[in-house]
């Protein structure tokens, strides 16, 4: 099976200086990529000048996650690719459990490794853990991480698991069925757009997988404070998920949804983050303006309603005998 691996950098030199060796080294299975954003900081002239073996893909400008990897994917021939952040560091052997799944799985879609924090290895890290879910008003969580509350990884999720979503930190795709989907939708710009694109996957009965026998280690920044823009994304996008993919009762859960988010701006004000909590408000906005052409895109999907497997993920995270741990 041909594998690509593709790199989204934009102004990521550093990073590329730092975790890139460990990928050529580690990867002798694939092709390495770097797609690049429209760097300004000398990226492209570092990949040109000390790996004459990686392929580079240039592009003019910065499209964001979505946009650059649609872009750059088009000018990738391979059966598989996996689309790997510039700040993951991955050791040797950890291709070959996530090709042998999908030489023997045709079903399987989309699957990532397990995801580690680089710097707490024996903790999984924010962006993925072990494969995430979403509950019945698109909150997304992870096995292994539920909100802000992370797991040490003690083995609980050692088994290949189906999941909802797969992490854009690391995530497998076969190249066919990223091409026949029209890549991600680059009206969620970044974050989101990989649990879009799963769900249209789970649309077509195809599956996605967590593969426990290969774990990359995240560099990330998912657990630190929140930054407006980072809300904004995150409400705004969940939002353009809802009214996307609904099975059905799409008007009623997308306003049980909006409820909860006034609490959530309640919140914010009571602990005096107001940059937060005007991204919140400012997210409706923007969903507002683009209800048409999201709704437009909706997926008829009807026969496949069974998307979550927690019914309020809030209520269950805050009940205190829950313990803020969901394992699936």
């Amino acid at each position: 099976m041909k594998l690509a691996i593709a790199i989204l950098n934009w102004n990521g030199k550093k990073l590329l200086q730092r975790f890139l060796p460990s990928v050529i080294q580690n990867s002798p299975e694939a092709n390495v990529f770097i797609i690049d954003n429209g760097s300004n900081d000398g990226s492209q002239n570092y990949i040109k000048q000390n790996y004459p073996e990686v392929d580079l893909i240039q592009l003019d400008s910065n499209f964001g996650f979505a946009g650059g990897y649609n872009r750059g994917l088009k000018k990738i021939n391979a059966e598989l690719v996996c689309l790997l952040n510039n700040d993951v560091m991955v050791k040797e052997k950890w291709l070959p459990p996530i090709l042998y799944h999908f030489k023997v799985n045709p079903n399987t879609a989309i699957a990532q490794p397990h995801i580690m924090n680089l710097n707490r290895p024996e903790y999984f890290e924010y962006a993925g853990a072990a494969g995430g879910f979403i509950d019945r008003l698109g909150y997304p969580y992870c096995n292994g991480r539920v909100f802000h509350h992370i797991e040490k990884d003690n083995g609980q999720y050692d088994q290949d698991k189906k999941v909802f979503w797969a992490s854009g930190a690391c995530f497998f795709i076969r190249k066919a069925k990223f091409d026949a989907l029209g890549g991600f939708d680059e009206d969620f710009y970044v974050h989101m757009e990989e649990i879009d694109l799963c769900w249209r996957i789970f649309n077509q009965n195809l599956e996605v997988y967590s593969l426990y026998k290969s774990k990359v280690y995240h560099l990330g920044g998912g657990t630190l404070a929140l930054s407006g823009k980072k809300t904004y994304l995150n409400f705004r996008n969940s939002l353009y998920l809802l009214l996307k993919n609904l099975p059905e009762k799409r008007f009623l859960r997308i306003t049980e949804r909006m409820i909860w988010d006034i609490f959530v701006i309640f919140l914010f004000l009571l602990k005096l983050e107001f940059k937060n909590a005007l991204a919140v408000l400012n997210a409706h906005f923007s969903f507002y303006r683009n209800f048409n052409k999201l709704a437009s895109k909706k997926v008829n999907n009807h026969s496949l309603r069974s998307y979550y497997s927690v019914k309020f993920l809030p209520i269950r995270y805050l009940f205190p005998k829950k313990k803020k741990i969901l394992r699936l």
